[in-house]
């Protein structure tokens, strides 16, 4: 029997489905979520303002080297990335299906090493976090036997 992980999901929520075979149909398996990434911008910079002040320069802002809503995607698609890791090591999937947002399709890719790449076999750049397994289902009906 060859099961199917497909994973759902954008900057602030996913879910992880799972197809145990052909006839199957989809199960959601896990929920993931990531509420820092739909934090707004100043509260993300005001946690981390007091560290942002010099005394030489007394700049009345943190500026931080890089975007925090940036860092907060890149943290959730590594928290998704060791989740997947741990799948595969475990022997629980033979094959993943990955549908994300696009901006951040690519910050999961990045982190995927050589052994989760040959994993993936399909790739799809849209948002389907809401969608029911059902429709999703329809979405994914030509590159997985539901």
């Amino acid at each position: 029997m060859s099961v199917t992980w497909v994973l759902v999901a954008n900057a602030s929520a996913a879910c992880l489905y799972i197809n145990e075979g052909p006839k199957k149909g989809l199960r959601k398996f896990r929920e993931f979520t990531h509420a820092r990434s739909r934090a707004k911008l100043a509260e993300l910079i005001t946690d981390q303002s007091a560290h942002g002040r010099s005394g030489a320069s007394r700049r009345a802002a943190y500026e931080p080297a890089t975007d925090p809503k940036s860092a907060e995607a890149d943290r959730f698609a590594g928290e998704l990335k060791d989740a997947l890791e741990t799948g595969r090591q475990q022997q629980h999937y033979q094959r993943l299906i990955v549908c994300a947002a696009p901006q951040f399709m690519g910050r999961l890719r990045r982190r995927f090493g050589a052994p989760l790449q040959r994993m993936l076999t399909d790739c799809f750049e849209k948002d389907y976090t809401k969608a029911d397994p059902r429709s999703l289902s329809r979405k994914l009906e030509g590159c997985i036997y539901l």
